[in-house]
């Protein structure tokens, strides 16, 4: 042990031999290290791409999407390497992706982020209403695409007393109950959550309704004279297993709004 141990420090202690391994030590480190970058580089990787054409504003559904093995090296840009980032997405509204195209990250987006006229589905026979609203009258921003709402009507009528003077009488009640809000806007039309980064004040609420209740909701909104306002009103429908039908809640508002207001059916 002990000549071992001399015969060690000796090897130690010579420059020019410490200096070769040392050469030969980063040599190796280089080696190691510039093969592991070519076999990152050239080992392929799982990555999803579109078995069929995709159009714009469409739900990218498990059946349109495959995986195909591609060097890394081979990956440009914003390519999407994950499935799961890509099924239940949908393709951005100014976007076509082509049969066998990778994915990219500004090809696919989330539903919110589609304009309203791609993303808002609703049943055969409804109209798109489109409420103005503040951040106040939607408590404070707190209103979200999917809640429901019922919708209040306030307004001013007078009454008759005797033959001359009249009286102001306020008139405030829900008017329609159980309507699911779609989407939330701001002024300029862009989604108020789709960039939770950016503080976006609320403008509008849109939703559909039969369209009785349209003509109903818009003859109240034009009620000027009488000082009317529609108001939104959040509600826990949503989490009942089978949220209630869009209906009128007053059969009296209904009737008032009615005979206040002239509707030309040939219009309509």
């Amino acid at each position: 042990m002990g000549n071992l141990g001399v015969g060690i420090k000796k090897f130690l202690s010579n420059k020019n031999t410490v200096t070769v391994v040392g050469v030969v030590v980063a040599v190796l480190v280089l080696y190691i290290a510039y093969n592991m970058r070519v076999q990152a580089a050239v080992n392929p990787i799982s990555v999803p791409y579109a078995t069929q054409q995709i159009s714009p504003g469409v739900q990218i559904t498990e059946d349109m999407v495959g995986t195909r093995d591609v060097p890394p090296s081979m990956l440009e840009g914003d390519v999407i390497t994950n499935q799961a980032d890509v099924i239940d997405k949908y393709s951005n509204a100014d976007t076509l992706i082509p049969q066998g195209s990778l994915f990219y990250s500004r090809q696919v987006v989330e539903k919110e982020q589609l304009p309203a006229n791609i993303i808002l589905d609703y049943p055969k026979g409804y109209v798109l209403y489109n409420m103005p609203v503040t951040t106040e009258s939607t408590y404070g921003n707190s209103i979200y695409p999917g809640n429901y709402i019922d919708i209040y009507l306030r307004a001013t009528r007078r009454v008759a007393e005797g033959q001359t003077a009249t009286n102001d009488e306020i008139m405030y009640g829900k008017f329609v109950e159980n309507v699911q809000v779609l989407a939330v806007k701001d002024s300029s039309g862009q989604p108020v959550f789709s960039n939770l980064d950016e503080q976006r004040a609320p403008a509008m609420i849109v939703f559909a309704v039969p369209e009785e209740y349209y003509l109903l909701l818009k003859k109240a909104s034009y009620l000027q004279t009488y000082d009317s306002e529609l108001v939104p009103v959040p509600t826990n429908e949503s989490l009942q297993d089978e949220p209630g039908e869009v209906e009128i809640s007053s059969s009296t508002l209904r009737d008032w709004v009615n005979e206040v207001t002239y509707w030309d059916e040939s219009m309509g």
